[in-house]
């Protein structure tokens, strides 16, 4: 048992640990949010939008998580002014949105010579080198998600199976959306730093998707989420200690790893049992 212990006897490893289950947990309540609703684009889109604000940031010598926040401010506040557009889809005012931002980064990146290692730090972040502050950060995060769920949990339900029935019951489900979109732009920026846009955006989808599989309530799914989470993070660190891998990026292909396991072994019960049903279907009638 030594080889599983021994990892977290480090300080860095420790609090490598905590940052993982922190942002698995804020992950996971967004996150559910996202895969029922299907917002798994704008989550992609937010987080790599965030690549010029970040850029001039560094540029400036001013604080990352400045420049990440007026960034996935822009992004947004475009998100929320195209999609009132009736002859655009809300997929393509997201998909340029996208391409643009992360064009912009892309080219504020290459005139700077100095910037390769930064671009490393956004993508891929440095769960290793996480501080007090970031820990004290993410615990904020967590505690604003929470609040903000379950103060809205209602109109979040109303709104993703039937927005005109929301509407109906005065439920605001505009408000409600709005809130969802802030919530993911907040869980973003907390995150990014400390573990970069791809570990956030892996912790913030595969495992609300692979919760899918074996829960039909909202708020199961969002505690299988956070367990998933917290095993991918666990073991992304043993193999970072004991391979010599980035452990950022082996805590994001351990949770999408966990969902392919998750798929296969519901596939394959459901197939035993003769019983195939969506998953989504299944959410819908136990609300």
């Amino acid at each position: 048992m030594d080889w599983l212990l021994i990892p977290f006897e480090v300080s860095f490893v420790q609090r490598a640990l905590v940052a993982g289950i922190l942002v698995s947990v804020v992950c996971a309540l967004v996150g559910t949010w996202v895969v029922v609703r299907g917002m798994a684009f704008i989550g992609d889109a937010m987080s790599h939008g965030m690549l010029p604000g970040v850029a001039i940031a560094s540029l400036a010598g001013v604080n990352l998580v400045i420049g990440a926040a007026v960034s996935a401010g822009v992004m947004a506040l475009g998100v929320t002014a195209l999609g009132r557009s009736r002859r655009l889809s809300q997929d393509t005012t997201i998909g340029l949105l996208f391409v643009g931002m992360l064009a912009t980064g892309v080219i504020i990146v290459s005139h700077s010579r100095s910037f390769a290692v930064d671009l490393t730090g956004f993508l891929f972040g440095d769960v290793l080198a996480v501080g007090r502050g970031d820990l004290t950060v993410l615990a904020v995060t967590l505690v604003i998600v929470a609040v903000v769920s379950l103060l809205g949990y209602r109109s979040f339900v109303a709104l993703t199976f039937d927005a005109r029935k929301a509407h109906t019951l005065g439920l605001r489900p505009g408000l409600a959306n709005a809130l969802l979109l802030m919530l993911v732009t907040l869980t973003i920026v907390a995150s990014f730093r400390v573990v970069g846009t791809l570990l956030v955006f892996g912790l913030l989808i595969a495992p609300a998707a692979a919760a899918l599989f074996w829960a039909r309530r909202i708020t199961t799914i969002m505690l299988f989420a956070s367990l998933l989470g917290i095993l991918a993070t666990v073991a992304g660190l043993l193999v970072s200690w004991h391979w010599g891998t980035a452990a950022g990026a082996s805590i994001a292909a351990g949770s999408v790893l966990l969902f392919f396991v998750s798929a296969l072994l519901s596939f394959t019960w459901r197939r035993l049992s003769g019983r195939i049903p969506d998953p989504t279907t299944e959410i819908e009638r136990s609300r």
